[in-house]
């Protein structure tokens, strides 16, 4: 199989920066996207100033608002637009598919309550074998600046084995793991934890606050992972607890960032203007609430973030909510 080009679908911030990170890896990098603005700062300056302002883009890197140009050039394929509207991205390509799909997107589809690579199974015509997911504690802007950065690769083995090899750099490092399942449920719900992180430092409540918010909040990923058939050590690695301690504390997560400005008294809306992007955890939230109902699980920190995005509950009455519960022993 020979992998000479590389399409990103998406050109947001993670897009821009993953193509900027496998660059040097292949001839070519197109990258997708349907803002066409951002497609013509990439290809007339070799810039994203929207989304990662001050990155001279590297010269193999170019963009395309076609998605079928963009997926016939590319031999493998990242998904990076957020996660809601991968389907209707995805319905574009009507014939069969051949070459890797990697899923770069965390996120759970609301409507359905199917992870990205149910997802990306149901809308085109390919092999599961060849579907992937890229997760891990990766802020954008480190990714895209050459910092290093150790992520997770999970799909099968033999083909993943191949991927691994062409898209490990010196800065950036992939890990395999064949958990499809439990490595897209750590990438999903740590965005929610975040926003309850978040808040808690919004509110000044301290290190011990967070602590807890981030254990617990591994505890009910580990939960929801078990409910969707995948294995809760896999959450004790770098697309579990990895990718939780970073967007939970990194002052770069957008979740984080959100959370924090409501526990400092602004509205969702005002919250959502300030932070200016997409903000996963909003849309992951609302799937986990119908999970909660769905499979009759406790997810007490997700269950009060939903409250406060959905129902006008405050940051403050949320955290009586959460220390007021009835006692119980610790379960991991």
């Amino acid at each position: 199989m020979n992998f000479k080009n590389l399409t990103i679908l998406g050109s947001g911030s993670w897009g821009t920066a993953l193509a900027q990170a496998f660059a040097d890896k292949f001839e070519s990098v197109f990258v997708w996207g349907r803002n066409q603005e951002v497609i013509e700062d990439i290809n007339q300056n070799h810039l994203n100033s929207k989304y990662l302002p001050g990155l001279i883009l590297k010269e193999n890197i170019q963009g395309t608002t076609d998605i079928k140009f963009a997926f016939d050039k590319g031999d493998i394929i990242i998904v990076a637009v957020p996660t809601q509207f991968i389907r209707q991205t995805l319905q574009h390509i009507d014939y069969p598919v051949e070459k890797p799909v990697i899923s770069a997107s965390k996120g759970i589809e609301i409507e359905s309550l199917k992870l990205i690579s149910d997802v990306i199974a149901e809308t085109i015509k390919i092999d599961k074998k060849r579907i992937f997911a890229l997760s891990g504690p990766s802020f954008a802007k480190e990714v895209a600046a050459g910092l290093p950065t150790a992520v997770t690769l999970a799909g099968d083995l033999e083909l993943g084995e191949k991927l691994q090899s062409i898209l490990n750099t010196e800065s950036f490092r992939l890990y395999l793991n064949k958990d499809i399942i439990g490595v897209q449920i750590g990438g999903a719900v740590k965005n929610v934890i975040a926003i309850a992180t978040g808040a808690s430092d919004g509110l000044g409540l301290g290190n011990n606050a967070r602590a807890g918010l981030i254990t617990r909040g591994l505890y009910e990923m580990t939960r929801v992972a078990k409910v969707f058939g995948g294995k809760p050590e896999t959450l004790y690695g770098l697309s579990g607890m990895g990718d939780l301690v970073l967007t939970a504390t990194g002052d770069l997560s957008r979740n984080r960032t959100f959370g924090k400005l409501l526990g400092k008294g602004l509205s969702v809306e005002k919250a959502l203007q300030e932070v200016g992007q997409v903000v996963e955890g909003i849309k992951t939230v609302k799937a986990l609430r119908k999970i909660m109902e769905k499979e009759n699980i406790e997810l007490p920190i997700s269950d009060v973030v939903y409250r406060v995005v959905y129902e006008n509950l405050s940051p403050v009455e949320a955290v009586k909510i959460l220390m007021n519960r009835q006692p119980k022993k610790e379960e991991l």
